[in-house]
């Protein structure tokens, strides 16, 4: 492919950048801060919203799974509606909507109402999170600036589950579980307020693009099979009919939603978005990291809790360092690492770095000790993090047709929530055989037993996720292009008619 040159901000075709496009940074990172740690925030609260509302233990999951479910299945769509309906009013109707349900979950007085909230603030979160992103894409377009912009971006997206257990820890701790709900609306109206001001609004000219209702249909259904194959091989086991059921249905829909794509008119998703070497290995490393950092919350939560007798509040304060290194080498890395030696480099570091991490994590035992034993990897874990999410998401939206902004975006948040399903779903069950063979061959099942199986338990996820690590590391280091390889650009800088916001972003090859 050729090699694209830098435009000029300001050149023609290019508008100068908005002097309140760090103010639009901020409300995009308030967005995607609700969207990220509403994934998480929740759990600690269940225990208290099971108390109160009265549901049984089989049904508590759903709680969660009804969020995963929806915004998992809805990204695409969500995606590709801020390309039709523009960036500035998708974004506030995702705000505003996110909102609505939050506090309709809130004030739920039974099991119904809560989880039908739960689904509603997953619906408007598909549409919000790639939407944040998009307007990002679309706003930051002077390359310094742009890694910079990205590097927030990348560290709220790789810490948010940590901040949402500590904040649902102080939440519930302090005032009740509602509260872990009616948050969103008071960081929502600072959202809207921020977006009314600050994101930029274009006019469309031209024809409006048509949507691709047979592609949605058919990625929708792919992606909700897929989301829910893996959260009922969780609860149910692997060898469940409903777990095989949905995840071949998954597969199957995802086949045809290709093959679909392939003739379609207006497609959904072109596939030169993913079939571009440097993105499609941006993507594959956001999924692998979703794996990792998902079984890092859970697997330490559990420890910190259950082994070590740490409160919620203690809990999320364990992981502060973590979000400090994270944010950190997210700076370091989107303003100095990456722009020298590339992505090729750099998220395979990250890679190996945060599977190193998670080796330290299986020397844990029953009377290991925070600040000697769970500090230092979980420092190393931030570090590594920090390097792969940043560079990846970048990767991911650069040089794409500005017309796909919002349907690309979708991709990464898809892909790592694609990850934190198969990450939840893997990872505790084979922590969950590891511990039931564990207490088969040590008996009598004493407490000191089991907490030994607990741990030794946590063990072996970790194990795992280091593999994951060991093998995006490679494939991070086989996909992505050498810097002197320009990206794939096709019709990066060629605006279509009728597309809306802003013109394209000048284009960097890495």
């Amino acid at each position: 492919m050729s090699q694209t040159s830098p435009v000029a901000p300001g050149a023609s075709g290019a508008p100068a950048p908005s002097s309140r496009r760090w103010w639009t940074l901020v409300t995009v990172a308030l967005a995607q801060l609700m969207v990220v740690l509403d994934s998480t925030v929740v759990n600690i609260a269940l225990p208290s919203a099971q108390a109160d509302l009265g549901f049984s233990d089989g049904a508590r999951q759903w709680i969660v799974t009804a969020y995963s479910l929806a915004f998992g299945s809805l990204l695409l769509l969500g995606g590709r509606l801020s390309d039709l309906m523009g960036r500035k009013r998708t974004f506030i109707i995702g705000l505003i909507g996110f909102a609505g349900a939050s506090a309709l979950g809130g004030a739920a007085t039974s099991f119904g109402m809560l989880v039908g909230a739960r689904a509603l603030q997953g619906a408007f979160g598909a549409l919000l999170a790639p939407t944040a992103l998009a307007v990002l894409t679309t706003t930051f377009t002077i390359p310094k600036e742009r890694a910079r912009a990205f590097g927030v971006f990348g560290a709220i997206a790789g810490a948010g589950g940590a901040v949402g257990l500590l904040l649902g820890g102080i939440l519930t701790e302090q005032f009740n579980w509602r509260w872990n709900l009616y948050i969103n609306v008071f960081i929502a109206i600072i959202g809207i307020i921020g977006a009314a001001m600050f994101v930029t609004s274009v006019k469309r000219t031209g024809p409006r693009p048509k949507l691709d209702i047979p592609g949605t249909v058919l990625v929708s259904g792919a992606l909700f099979s897929l989301v829910y194959g893996f959260s009922n091989a969780e609860t149910e086991g692997w060898d469940s009919p409903l777990t095989w059921g949905f995840l071949t249905a998954a597969g199957l829909l995802l086949i045809a939603f290709v093959l679909w794509q392939r003739r379609a008119a207006h497609p959904l998703l072109p596939l030169s978005i993913i079939l571009d070497r440097n993105r499609g290995a941006a993507y594959s490393s956001v999924l692998i990291a979703g794996v990792g950092m998902f079984g890092i919350f859970l697997f330490v939560t559990y420890y910190l809790q259950t082994t070590l007798g740490y409160t919620p509040i203690q809990t999320g304060l364990s992981f502060l360092p973590m979000i400090a290194m994270l944010v950190l080498a997210a700076q370091l890395s989107t303003n100095i690492f990456v722009p020298r030696f590339g992505p090729k480099l750099m998220v395979p570091l990250g890679m190996i770095l945060a599977g190193s991490g998670m080796v330290y994590l299986t020397h844990l035992g029953v009377h290991s000790t925070y600040a000697a034993d769970v500090l230092p990897p979980l420092l190393i874990l931030g570090f590594g993090m920090g390097t792969i999410m940043p560079a990846s998401i970048q990767t991911a939206t650069l040089g794409v047709d500005r017309r796909f902004a919002g349907v690309a975006s979708a991709m990464v948040n898809t892909s790592q929530q694609v990850g934190g399903s198969i990450g939840t779903a893997l990872l505790n069950t084979l922590a969950a055989t590891a511990a039931a063979d564990y207490l088969a061959s040590h008996v009598p099942p004493t407490a000191a037993v089991a907490a030994d199986a607990a741990v030794h338990s946590y063990a072996v996820a970790y194990w795992w996720g280091a593999g994951f690590f060991a093998f995006g590391a490679v494939l991070a280091a086989l996909l992505f292009r050498r810097r002197n390889q320009g990206l794939s650009l096709a019709n990066a800088n060629t605006p279509a008619a009728g597309t809306p916001d802003i013109a394209p972003e000048p284009v960097v090859a890495h």
